[in-house]
């Protein structure tokens, strides 16, 4: 039985590192492509990258294990049945379950590790790479001027070049607008030719620009700002520089870790837990606030005295003994009454706006505090989600009875395809507040088990599940079946001669 269990492994662990790191590499290129525009042109060290991406990589695991669990079961098991080695096995008296003891205790095992990794790893990973890529997408790109298309590259102007020469650097018919004061295209220089050069500390750039002319829309401040007029103003030069600070430009800087670290994907279990204690407690104390100040600022809103003296007792004939709020506000002036229902819409706009922004702001906590919940959920949904996976390859690939990267990875990519839509989905309706977090979360699993123990119990009692002629069998049958009732009905009506051509039919039939 060790021999078995030995092999089993064996054939089974080939199968699935070579998937999880194909799924790791493709899921990095789909990651690449998606932040393509945040690498390139910005002069990043190889070293930054390759580091962007093993922390990427690490993010990626979520997805890769479960798929390449699921690829490599249904190859180890496609394999072994399309070889006969299963058939050989059971026949030995080994039921199916016996021959999965020792890949169920692996997955276990991966299962755990997976835990580990999601609840101790992936928050340090996801710290580091979300420092890194902000700092990626902060990070100024290179100087570079095309020909003939305004560039905004240097901060404070924008440039337009007709032509570059490729062996002096020159520039020629150079359009400059100047927006350091931020007051719109007020400065424009023109220049015949120019060059660039970067200081030797490299913290300057000196643009130098020969033959041009610079047109200056010049303010004068001690107008009246009813009164604008702008003098233009005209400066003619041979040659004229440009001192632009370049710090910040040249070598990558890193932004402190702490900024990120109390985000919900930094985060464990504990922290996670201690976080949405922390927040559901805040959340009942505002809302307490809320209904204490709708109460007593809105609800019940009241004037001071010397207000309500100066409208309820403005009139001469008020007396004291006027209890009723009704007659009260029918024995007012009508300047009076105007006067009340101004207070009145104003209190109504005042509480309206105030529920407006408080609800924004419940809103907005309630959100904060499901992604915690979900992130909660998350470290635990990997394990599972491996196991169940399991459940349902290993007896697919029994079923199916073919090995190899063909119909097992498009079998495997369909049902992964199932998982991620479920996952995504509940995940989706738990963000909103539809479902509650564990069960947008849990979704996925409680879907899945029952399909893994259905397809378990038909590979474990070599059920031909997926074979064309189990289906269409019952159908010609029943179709048959019609048929014959037909017939008899026909003879039934008919009598004898009915039989007769019947029986004529039967015999042609069988003639044939």
């Amino acid at each position: 039985m060790k021999r078995l269990h030995r092999f089993i492994l064996q054939s089974y662990i080939g199968p699935f590192i070579l998937t999880f790191f194909i799924a790791i590499f493709l899921l990095l290129m789909q990651f690449l492509w998606k932040y393509i525009d945040d690498l390139v042109g910005k002069g990043l060290d190889l070293s930054i990258i390759f580091e962007l991406l093993l922390y990427a990589s690490a993010g990626l695991v979520p997805l890769a294990l479960p798929l390449s669990v699921l690829l490599s079961s249904i190859m180890t098991f496609g394999n072994l049945a399309e070889h006969n080695e299963l058939m050989s096995i059971k026949s030995a008296g080994i039921s199916l379950f016996r021959i999965m003891a020792p890949l169920v205790i692996f997955i276990s095992i991966v299962g755990v590790g997976a835990f580990y990794f999601s609840n101790n790893v992936m928050p340090f990973t996801n710290l580091k790479m979300g420092a890194l890529l902000h700092d990626v997408r902060h990070q100024k790109p290179e100087i570079s001027i095309k020909e003939g298309v305004f560039s905004n590259t240097l901060p404070g102007y924008t440039i337009k070049v007709s032509r570059k020469s490729k062996k002096t650097s020159m520039l020629y018919n150079i359009l400059i607008y100047d927006h350091t004061q931020a007051e719109g295209n007020r400065i424009v220089t023109i220049a015949d030719s120019g060059t660039m050069v970067v200081t030797t500390d490299n913290k300057y750039l000196v643009f130098t620009m020969y033959q041009g002319k610079t047109y200056n829309e010049v303010i004068e401040k001690q107008r009246k700002r009813d009164d604008k007029e702008y003098p233009q103003r005209i400066d003619k030069f041979e040659e004229q520089r440009i001192l632009i600070d370049m710090s910040g430009w040249n070598g990558f800087e890193r932004t402190d870790e702490k900024l990120f670290k109390n985000h919900y994907q930094m985060l464990n279990l504990s922290q996670l837990q201690e976080t949405v204690d922390s927040l559901s407690l805040n959340y009942e104390k505002r809302e307490n606030s809320f209904v204490q100040v709708l109460k007593k600022g809105n609800y019940f809103k009241r004037i001071n005295n010397e207000k309500l003296d100066s409208i309820w007792y403005a009139n001469n004939t008020l007396s004291d003994s006027v209890k009723s709020i009704d007659s009260l506000f029918n024995s007012l002036s009508f300047s009076n009454k105007k006067q009340v229902f101004e207070y009145a819409r104003n209190f109504a706009h005042g509480t309206q706006s105030y529920v407006t922004s408080s609800s924004t702001e419940f809103a907005h906590k309630a959100q904060w505090i499901k992604r915690h919940e979900i992130e909660y959920h998350r470290k635990f949904t990997l394990s599972l989600a491996c196991l169940l996976l399991f459940f349902i390859g290993a007896p697919l690939g029994a079923i199916i009875r073919k090995g190899g990267m063909g119909l097992p990875v498009v079998v495997s990519v369909l049902f992964f395809v199932i998982y991620y839509v479920i996952t995504i989905t509940g995940e989706k309706y738990a963000k909103i507040g539809e479902w509650p977090a564990w069960l947008g979360m849990w979704i996925s699993a409680f879907i899945l088990f029952p399909i893994g123990i259905f397809l378990t119990y038909k590979a474990a009692h070599d059920s031909v599940i997926l074979n064309t002629d189990t289906y269409i069998e019952p159908i010609k049958k029943f179709i048959l079946s019609l048929m014959k009732k037909k017939e008899n009905v026909i003879s039934q009506t008919d009598g004898g001669e009915g039989s007769k051509i019947v029986n004529l039919e039967e015999e042609d039939l069988s003639a044939i």
